[in-house]
This record gives structure tokens, C-alpha cells and sequence, in this order.
């Protein structure tokens, strides 16, 4: 990209051939994106449908196991079913409302971690962060390891031990194809989607139909259930099964919050794309999962050994189908419920990254979650949930009871988390109009998660919930360091900042030229403050005299938080100008010859080191500047929470040829009282 601002006419000059690598993760990855193009965000965003297919897959796949575990819960009471469908139905369309409004009130995303940040305060945020994130690594490990148990069911038992290993491969391949972008990843996955839709319409509209003219006889039956329940168990003993069976269902509901994390890759207008997302998403979930749960009761299906109940529901719908056809509707149904579960990994890949990037901003996890690769995917986010979803399933050897176990419970956390905060939105503009049905909206959405959480604690902390829970409250507590650790750091640099008290404060008078034979220091800068000027003041210490022109240069880096538009693109860029006319402000009140040159783009280092070789080729007598935050006491883990950039780019431009020099920024630690 050519630098942008003073000289930005300049030819720019070649780059180093690359290397087999670079040539390699081009072909596999594509090219890199154009930032400044205003077409780039139509290619990267989604318009309602692909935003059902990439993130409304995370639910509807959950009809595979969340109906199941519902109806076998009941046991023998199947009469239950019907109140259990409806239960079904009506929660998912509150939920889905509830969420409708928080993306109305919310409309740059983020979900429950925003909402509970902005509303319950940041100790709030980060719990429903950090559930969050538990929650879409088990979405992968819970879709791939459901679809592998149902593509092995069919398969010689001695190849299950070959489970784990196809699972991280598909784990692979999905890390991929979201690391070339959402929207590719998306598309390729769309026809597997509507295999999966148009089957269970038919499955779910047949399966009624064919008992429509039997309304009495199952009114009936459920009369007769009803009434023998109530000599038996009572009416409380009947209660007290189906709350059980509507809360071990919890899974059922998993992925309706995705569309709220998942704003900012929607297509413009975001707030009613991702609206009528939700729309698509809720109905039919709603349908999906109520469907099933009546065509159970329908069909009397009851579980059987080594068959999903879903594949016995499959059989006895097409029993009567010529022979050919029969097989041929219930392999293709299966297998796209088996896709559809890869497909609901998305989601965790979509939204995952996107929550670990707002965690980032507010620092409290690494800032460099937050930063965009040349395809405009938040890279290190992908990898790490990959890497992360890959090492849960190695560690429950991808046991579908013990993943599903874990999931719910932090589903439910981050639910409970956001519609209390709504509650408390409302309750702070109880005066203003619509406060009664933005306050019963939530309410019910609250008593109901709420309610859902408290009975899968109940049931399943001894089957395994409490490793969600340590493992939770692991990544809160780590959370809680990281942001320490940058407040501290933030809070030493700011004694920098003292040197602007002391600078020369006389207008800017007559300036020289800059004189490209003489020798220049080009300074690499950020935002305008007192780290960059001690930088200027220590090369005037160190080379008294010796340097005529000054440079100062500076990338103005897009982040996930500023991906949003052409609009929020162009800020970045007026910003970045306006700190680097500051520097030259302030050089030119000490009396030097400077000028500056800019650029923007995602990948900081790569874009500094065209930047640098173009000035290189400009200025011949150049020596490059660039400050290093140096701990008193190195350790391992501040490598990981502030980049490398200085030392990177250093190494890029010794090897084009060209003197690069790093100025240490000395971060002492806080003394600790004896």
C-alpha cells in the first residue's frame, strides 16, 4: 500500500521475493484485502440469509440432541410431550425477543459481554466474557464430536479409535476456511444448510399431517396420561418431571445469543439485518425443536441401544415410502444432521474471536486478540479457538454426554448475565415509554434462564458441570491479571508524559527543507504522547547535532473494534495524521527540519516495513527509530501481552538493507511495601 499523506505519490518500491511459505499461505488463505476499497465491507459482511446459515446452524443443529435428552427425561410419561413442545416453542421465541431488543439497544454487538459491561459494571462483563468464551470453544468440541458420533454409528466399531483424530482434523479444516474469511467459510457451507431445512420440513410437516385425522385419539391419550399421573405422582410429582425434562433440554437453546455477538459482520443496515436474522433463527428453532419433541410422542418413539432417537423417529416416519426412496430420505436426512453439526462449529469460529477481541479492547486479555489479519479475520482468535476446541476433545476423548454436560451451564450463565442487565436498563427509565414491555420482556427471559441454569447445576454438577465452572472462574481470575498487569504498565508510562510540561510552547516559525542527502532519522511513531517524544528527545541526546531531517512515521492500524465501515476506516486515518502533524509540531519548535509520512492497514510490522523501504529509497542516509517497552525484570509472559513490533521490524529492514535501531522505554515495577 502506498503511504498516504506527504509524498504519497511515490513509485513503491519492490518487496523481498517471497518465500515458499508466503507463496503457500497465499494460495491456501487468498489474497490480502484492500482496506480503502468501500467494496471490501460487502465482501466480508452478510446479509440475513448467510447470517442464518452461519450462525443460526449453531441452533438448529441442537435439535439433533437438546429434544432427545427432553423426552428421555420423561420417562414413561409421554403425555408430558405435548406441554413440553409448547414449553419448547415459547421459550425460544422469548429468549429470541429478549435478545431482538438487547441488539436494538446495543447496536455496535458484543452481546452479553457489552451488555452486562455497559449495565452491571466491568467485573459483571468480564464473568459473562469469559462464560462466553468457554461456551463457543464447547461449541465446537460439541458439534464436531455429535456429528463424528453419528457419521461412526454407521461404521466397524474397531474404526471409533480413529474418532479423536478426525475430529481435529475437521477442527483443521474449519480454522482454515475461517482464516480466508467469514464470508467464504459461510457460502461453502450454505447447500448443507438447506439439505438439512427442507428435509426436517418435510420430516416435521409430514409426520403431523399423517396424524391429523387422529386429533381425538392423541387428545385422548394424553387425557388418560394426565389422569393416571395424577393418581399416582400428583400433581407436583407431574411438575416436578417436567421441570427436569425442560431443564436437562437446556442445549435446545444454545446459539441464540450468537446473532447478538455476532453484529459486526452484518450487512448494512447491521441493527435490521441482524434483526431479521434473529427472526429467521428463532422460528425455526422454535419449529425444529417443538416439532421433534411432538413427532416423539407422535410416533411413540422410545430409546433404543446404539440409535439416535432422531434415526428411530426417521424410520417409523418413512416406513411406508417405496423401499428405495425410504433409505434414500433417511441417509440423506441423517447426513445432513450429521453436516449441519459441523456446520454449527461456525459459530463458535464466527462469534468466539469476536468476544476475545472485545475482551482485548477493554485489556482484559491480550490486545493483540483485537488485531486483524491481511484477510480481515481476527487470526490469532481462530487459532486459539481451534487449538483450544482440539484440546477439549482430547481431553474427554470427544464424549458426546460428558461435552454436552459442560456446555449448558455457561450458556445459561451468560443468558441470566445479559437479561439481568436489561433489567437494570429498564429499571434505570422506568419513567419512559415502553418501560412495562421492555421490563416483562426481560423479566420473563430471566426467570426462565435463570430457572434453566439453577437445574442444570442441580442435576449435572456431579457429572461434570463443575469443570465448566473451575475452568470459568480459571479464565475470570487469569482475566482479572492481565488487565492488572497493563493498568500497572499504563500507569508507569504516564510519568512520560511530564515531559510535555517542560517543551517549548513559542509558535511554529520559519522551517527548513528536508534535504535528502543529508542524513535523516526516521522515527517510528504512534499516538501523540509522551512515549513518542521521549524518543525524539533521546536521539537528540544520543546524536547531538548530527541529524538534519526528521521523519516521523506511523501506521494507523485497524482493529476488530474499528472494522466496521468506510466511515470508522476514514477516523483512523485522520487520527493517525493528526498525531504525526503534533510530532512535527513540536520538532519544529525545536528548531528542527522534519516532515511525515503515513499509511493504514491491519498487519502493523508489514505495513511499517513498506512504509519504511519507501522512505529508505527516498531518504539514502536514513536510520530508522523504533521504541521498546524493556520490563526491569523480563518475563515470560510479557512477549505475549505487548508485541514484538520494534524488534520485528527491525530484523524485516536489516535484511532489505537499511539501519534500523531500537530505543529502550524502561517500565520499572511498582515497589511493593515490605
Amino acid at each position: 500500500m502506498k503511504p498516504v499523506g506527504k509524498r504519497s505519490d511515490l513509485p513503491e518500491p519492490p518487496g523481498p521475493t517471497p518465500t515458499r511459505f508466503a507463496r503457500f499461505r497465499r494460495a491456501l488463505l487468498g489474497a490480502p484485502r484492500n482496506i480503502l476499497d468501500p467494496k471490501v465491507f460487502q465482501h466480508i459482511s452478510l446479509i440475513a440469509f448467510l447470517a442464518w446459515v452461519g450462525l443460526g446452524a449453531d441452533g438448529l443443529s441442537s435439535s439433533a440432541y437438546g429434544p432427545e435428552e427432553t423426552f428421555r427425561a420423561i420417562g414413561e410419561h409421554h403425555y408430558l410431550a405435548v406441554a413440553l413442545a409448547l414449553a419448547v416453542t415459547m421459550t425460544v421465541l422469548i429468549i429470541s425477543i429478549a435478545y431482538s431488543q438487547i441488539i436494538k439497544r446495543f447496536p455496535f454487538g458484543g452481546g452479553g459481554y457489552v451488555v452486562a459491561t455497559r449495565l452491571l459494571g466491568s467485573r459483571f462483563g468480564v464473568i459473562s466474557g469469559s462464560a462466553l468464551l468457554i461456551d463457543y470453544i464447547l461449541t465446537i468440541s460439541v458439534s464436531i464430536a455429535s456429528a463424528a458420533d453419528q457419521v461412526f454409528s454407521l461404521m466397524p466399531p474397531h474404526w471409533a479409535q480413529h474418532k479423536v483424530a478426525l475430529e481435529t482434523v475437521v477442527i483443521g479444516v474449519l480454522v482454515i476456511m475461517n482464516l480466508r474469511g467469514v464470508k467464504e467459510s459461510v457460502t461453502i457451507l450454505t447447500p448443507i444448510f438447506l439439505v438439512f431445512i427442507l428435509t426436517h420440513v418435510f420430516l416435521i410437516v409430514g409426520g403431523v399431517a399423517t396424524h391429523a385425522f387422529e386429533i381425538p385419539r392423541v387428545v385422548g391419550e394424553v387425557k388418560t396420561g394426565f389422569s393416571n399421573g395424577m393418581s399416582t405422582i400428583g400433581l407436583m410429582g407431574m411438575f416436578a418431571i417436567f421441570l427436569r425434562a425442560y431443564s436437562m433440554g437446556a442445549g435446545t437453546y444454545t446459539g441464540i445469543e450468537a446473532v447478538s455477538n455476532g453484529l459486526q459482520i452484518m450487512r448494512e443496515p447491521k441493527v435490521q439485518t441482524a434483526r431479521k436474522t434473529m427472526i429467521y433463527m428463532s422460528v425455526s428453532l422454535a419449529l425444529t425443536a417443538g416439532g421433534i419433541v411432538l413427532l416423539y410422542m407422535l410416533f411413540h418413539i422410545v430409546p433404543e441401544e446404539g440409535k439416535t432417537m432422531n434415526a428411530s423417529l426417521l424410520e417409523r416416519f418413512a416406513q411406508d415410502f417405496p423401499g428405495p426412496l425410504r433409505h434414500g430420505y433417511i441417509w440423506v436426512t441423517l447426513a445432513a444432521e450429521s453436516a449441519l453439526l459441523f456446520v454449527a462449529a461456525q459459530a463458535g469460529f464466527i462469534d468466539g474471536p469476536r468476544v476475545m477481541a472485545n475482551m482485548a479492547t477493554d485489556s482484559w486479555l491480550p490486545h493483540r486478540l483485537a488485531q486483524l489479519s491481511d484477510r480481515l479475520s481476527m487470526q490469532d482468535g481462530v487459532l486459539l479457538m481451534g487449538g483450544a476446541a482440539i484440546a477439549t476433545l482430547f481431553y474427554t476423548h470427544g464424549n458426546i454426554t460428558a461435552l454436552v454436560t459442560m456446555y449448558a451451564i455457561n450458556v445459561f450463565l451468560t443468558f441470566s448475565l445479559s437479561q439481568a442487565s436489561m433489567l437494570r436498563y429498564w429499571f434505570d427509565r422506568r419513567r419512559e415509554t415502553g418501560f412495562k414491555r421492555g421490563f416483562a420482556i426481560h423479566g420473563a427471559a430471566f426467570a426462565l434462564c435463570l430457572g434453566i441454569l439453577a437445574g442444570n447445576v442441580y442435576e449435572k454438577f456431579r457429572e461434570g458441570a463443575w469443570v465448566t465452572i473451575a475452568v470459568t472462574g480459571v479464565v475470570v481470575a487469569l482475566c482479572f491479571v492481565i488487565r492488572r498487569h497493563y493498568h500497572r504498565v499504563q500507569s508507569n508510562l504516564k510519568r512520560l508524559d511530564e515531559i510535555m510540561n517542560a517543551l517549548p510552547a513559542h509558535p511554529v516559525g520559519e522551517h527548513g527543507k528536508l534535504d535528502p542527502k543529508l542524513p535523516t532519522a526516521v522515527l517510528l511513531v504512534g499516538a501523540y504522547s509522551g512515549l513518542g517524544i521521549h524518543q525524539l528527545l533521546t536521539i537528540q541526546r544520543l546524536f547531538p547535532g548530527h541529524y538534519k531531517n526528521f521523519v516521523f512515521l506511523s501506521v494507523g492500524v485497524i482493529d476488530s473494534a474499528t472494522m466496521k465501515g468506510v466511515e470508522e476506516v476514514e477516523a483512523i486515518r485522520q487520527q493517525t495524521e493528526l498525531s504525526l502533524k503534533r510530532y512535527v509540531d513540536l520538532a519544529r519548535r525545536l528548531g528542527l527540519v522534519c516532515d511525515y509520512r503515513m499509511s493504514i492497514g491491519t498487519e502493523a510490522v508489514a505495513e511499517a516495513e513498506q512504509l519504511c523501504l519507501s522512505v529508505g529509497k527516498e531518504f539514502p542516509r536514513a536510520l530508522f527509530f523504533a521504541g521498546k517497552l524493556v520490563f526491569e525484570q523480563e518475563r515470560w509472559y510479557q512477549r505475549l501481552l505487548h508485541n514484538e513490533t520494534a524488534y520485528q521490524l527491525q530484523r524485516r529492514l536489516q535484511f532489505a538493507g537499511l539501519n534500523a535501531m531500537v530505543l529502550p522505554v524502561r517500565v520499572l515495577e511498582p515497589v511493593r511495601a515490605a
